[in-house]
């Protein structure tokens, strides 16, 4: 609970923070330094992350578009400019208005034998995930795509399939442990704890976790460790490559690439008209 709780408070960091990622606030007085940030912390990056340009900048310093939009304020009020005139060029950056995306693309063949699932298996609908646990996208939408099961608890099965990215030092061990857990038939119980965990996933955090579930801890070490596991945890990241998956997550409905929000008023009427299409036989 203890980490979990600490996780919380850096989180809220961005809210009240006086420096952000990559954001130069230098050469502004202190009054547009506080209406940089005002503007920041106000603000939705357009990215899709659904989060606050400087929460962005904070969870996500590689995100160009927090980063693009950042330049803009800094550098349209360091020139002088109100803050009126600073959210009008923002509003006319194309950077604020990335190309909009079909909902489902075209359906592509996933491979999914074997991989860890929720949901009963004669389910109407498979969505498959892409995830990475260090990602702090993907341990945002843990608790979304919960609320989408429980909505519909008989007409959806999940499928979670590894895609480390490579920014994140410690994803590949963490994809590596999540395939032994399932092994031992505890995917998605040790799936829960590191994303809950996230921001501390070292070799021996991992241990501890895991250590917890119950699992034969001599196996499990094996498994995480053994080549099969890096090779299964490589062939979901071609798989993921071949479907053109870009970052985490990302989630296939039915091996069309969704590209919508999971806030269920978003989601709910593609799962529902996937419903009404007649059953494959």
């Amino acid at each position: 609970m203890c980490l979990i709780f600490a996780a919380v408070l850096l989180a809220q960091d961005w809210k009240t923070a006086t420096t952000l990622n990559g954001v130069d606030l230098t050469g502004l007085t202190p009054a547009q330094q506080a209406q940089a940030l005002k503007l920041l912390r106000m603000r939705s990056c357009p990215c899709g992350c659904e989060m606050k340009l400087a929460e962005c900048r904070t969870e996500d310093p590689g995100c160009s578009f927090s980063k693009g939009i950042a330049g803009i304020i800094t550098s349209s009020l360091k020139s002088g400019k109100s803050v009126d005139d600073t959210i009008a060029a923002v509003e006319a950056s194309p950077i604020s208005h990335p190309r909009s995306e079909k909902i489902l693309d075209d359906p592509v063949t996933i491979r999914t034998e074997g991989e860890p699932v929720r949901g009963p298996a004669d389910a109407r609908i498979t969505i498959v995930e892409f995830s990475d646990f260090q990602c702090p996208y993907c341990a945002m939408a843990v608790q979304k795509v919960a609320a989408v099961m429980k909505a519909y608890p008989t007409q959806i099965k999940l499928i979670f399939k590894q895609f480390p990215l490579d920014q994140h030092s410690q994803a590949a061990l963490a994809a590596q442990a999540a395939l032994a857990a399932h092994q031992q038939g505890k995917f998605w119980q040790l799936h829960d704890l590191m994303f809950a965990n996230r921001t501390h996933l070292s070799r021996q955090e991992i241990l501890t976790l895991a250590g917890g579930l119950g699992m034969d801890m001599v196996r499990f070490t094996r498994d995480m460790d053994s080549p099969e596991t890096k090779k299964a945890v490589e062939r979901d990241e071609a798989e993921g490559d071949q479907a053109g998956v870009g970052g985490t997550p990302t989630f296939f409905i039915d091996g069309q690439r969704y590209n919508g929000s999971l806030e269920m008023e978003a989601i709910r009427p593609i799962l529902d008209a996937e419903l009404k299409k007649p059953v494959k036989k």
